[in-house]
């Protein structure tokens, strides 16, 4: 699709509220202004009658329920690495037990979906061998899902991988590549409808933060994602099965991932739910000039909070009891208890 401009909801909760005002995905967000953004250009304040129709068509869509989560108020995916090289939680959970605790935790604190990754895709990361990637993960799904009624997604990039992952328990897909990497994955999860996760990352995890550049961080991963989201549903996938994630910390520089965060309700446009993965990640030791990762907790939620306040709808951390408090009492300062 192409289009020359580009409109951004500016998200307000609580009142009072603009006469002209629409709900946010029949939630209790809303809307009576837009930024309009354009290549080359200042952006610019318009009223919400300004907004073409087809904008605010997919701003007022209700999101579908995907695997039984209900997005009228944000949902947390827990992040559980069974990798010996994760940039934040590498080795920690490689053991099955380790990792079945963890899940336990992650269950008893109100957790709403566990996505289980073998393959770490931390900034200059090689790519693991399938036969690998499978051993790390099958076991762990398998057990898990035994024991618990908590959906599970698989992380990962490639077919076979997530067929194992599948036949385990996993019952839905999370491509980081945004299923460009292998051709075999989009096919597959149509096939059996499976719930998938498409995210933005420019170049691969070797080679993403070689000096990334843009020429408009918004515009190009707004359209790359609108591009594959129409890609998916040509192969089958219901757009209302469809999550739409930007990519933190993917071929982005600092300044690429605050802009994306500050604004994320751009993508809102794209008609679908929003994951925001930025939990431990770098950019908040870039910012607050820390060494070591587990310091991260604090910075992950503030970031978390913002994209909160922009009403995105699913956000994947490892600190699910600290982020889950503070959204907790997020939603009753600004919805009430």
């Amino acid at each position: 699709m192409n289009m020359t401009s580009y409109f951004r909801p500016i998200v307000r909760t609580g009142s009072p509220r603009s006469k002209d005002s629409i709900f946010l995905a029949e939630t209790n967000y809303w809307v009576s202004e837009a930024e309009q953004i354009r290549f080359g250009e200042k952006a610019k304040l318009v009223s919400i009658n300004d907004v073409p129709d087809w904008w605010k068509k997919r701003w007022l869509k209700k999101r579908a329920d995907i695997l039984g989560m209900e997005f009228g108020f944000p949902k947390l995916m827990g992040i559980l690495n069974v990798t010996p090289d994760s940039f934040s939680d590498g080795g920690k959970h490689v053991e099955l037990d380790a990792a079945l605790n963890q899940a336990k935790f992650m269950e008893e604190n109100g957790v709403d979906i566990i996505d289980i990754g073998g393959e770490s895709t931390r900034p200059g990361a090689l790519t693991v061998p399938i036969s690998e990637e499978i051993k790390r993960i099958q076991p762990v799904i398998k057990s898990i899902s035994s024991k618990s009624k908590i959906p599970i997604s698989v992380d990962t990039r490639k077919s076979d991988v997530a067929s194992a992952a599948h036949k385990a328990g996993a019952s839905m897909v999370n491509d980081v590549s945004g299923f460009t990497f292998d051709p075999k994955l989009l096919p597959f999860c149509s096939k059996y409808n499976l719930p998938v996760c498409v995210m933005h990352m420019k170049g691969s995890p070797e080679n993403m933060q070689n000096k990334p550049k843009y020429e408009n961080i918004l515009i190009e991963v707004f359209n790359f994602l609108e591009n594959q989201i129409e890609t998916l549903v040509q192969a089958g996938i219901s757009r209302d099965q469809i999550i739409a994630d930007v990519g933190i910390g993917f071929g982005k520089n600092k300044g690429h991932n605050l802009a994306l965060i500050k604004n994320i309700s751009l993508f809102h446009g794209l008609g679908v739910p929003l994951l925001l993965g930025v939990s431990r990640k770098s950019i908040i030791s870039d910012v607050a000039k820390l060494d070591k990762t587990i310091d991260r907790v604090h910075g992950s939620i503030a970031l978390a909070i913002s994209a909160l306040g922009q009403g995105v709808q699913l956000f994947r951390v490892h600190d699910v009891a600290e982020t889950k408090q503070a959204f907790d009492l997020w939603a009753a300062v600004n919805f009430g208890e």
